[in-house]
Order: C-alpha cells, then sequence, then structure tokens
C-alpha cells in the first residue's frame, strides 16, 4: 500500500490569474512541490542519487482556489517500473477536491544525468503500512 504524503498551501496573490482565481500552471507547480516534497523523505543519501524530470502532465481542474485558501496537496506513488514512476495529486481544499494530477517521471543518475533503476529497498520506502507523512 502507498504512503500518502500531505504538503499544506496557503493560496498568495502571486498564484492569482486575472480570473481571480489560482492560475492552472500554479496548480503544475502545487503538484511538483509536493513530488519533490515526498522525494524528500527518503533518507538525504539516496535522495542525493536521484533527480527526476517529468515525461507528461495530466491535470484535471475540477474547481477554483481564491486568495487566501488553505489547501492540500496529496501525493503518493502508484508504481515504479524500470526508470519510470507513476504520481498522483489531489489538490483539495478541505475535503473539496479541486484538481486530480496523473505525473510520469524519469529517474536519472545525479552525477551523469543517465536513466537510473530505484534499488528495492528505495521503492519500499513508498509502499510502506507506516504513518501517512506530511511537510
Amino acid at each position: 500500500m502507498a504512503y500518502v504524503f500531505y504538503l499544506p498551501i496557503k493560496v498568495i496573490a502571486e498564484d492569482i490569474d486575472e480570473l481571480n482565481h489560482v492560475n492552472n500552471i500554479v496548480y503544475l507547480r502545487y503538484v511538483q512541490d509536493a513530488a519533490i516534497g515526498h522525494w524528500k523523505t527518503v533518507p538525504q543519501e539516496v535522495a542525493s542519487q536521484i533527480i527526476w524530470v517529468a515525461r507528461r502532465h495530466e491535470i484535471d481542474y475540477l474547481k477554483p482556489a481564491f486568495l487566501g485558501d488553505e489547501l492540500v496537496v496529496k501525493t503518493w506513488v502508484d508504481s515504479f517500473v524500470g526508470v519510470k514512476s507513476v504520481r498522483h495529486c489531489e489538490i483539495m481544499r478541505g475535503v473539496e477536491v479541486l484538481a486530480r494530477s496523473l505525473t510520469h517521471w524519469i529517474s536519472l543518475d545525479s552525477q551523469t544525468f543517465r536513466p537510473k533503476r530505484l534499488t528495492e529497498e528505495t521503492v519500499s520506502l513508498f509502499f510502506s503500512e507506516s504513518e501517512e507523512k506530511s511537510k
């Protein structure tokens, strides 16, 4: 079972567009920030060996968020296959889901920038029965 990581976010003025709600590209930043935060929960000696690049993002925008909203990005990894990873996010205001995303990531060696598989031990960190974590 995948463990879920939660990233709290407060919507600030810079996140707002001319329609007076959070800009679509900002949602993508929230997704990236949650993925980075989740990855940083692994031991530093592991995290420093891998960098991630996005291969594909899919985002469904369901409801707008507004200035001052207290949001939470809920994220978890669905799978690791070779150097590929599939990550889900839900951007929430309370129990209300404002957006959902699915991102395909590729793991690279941080020194050579070549694709690099994660060890089984590292993969297991994302599928433990441990408590849910938050930043």
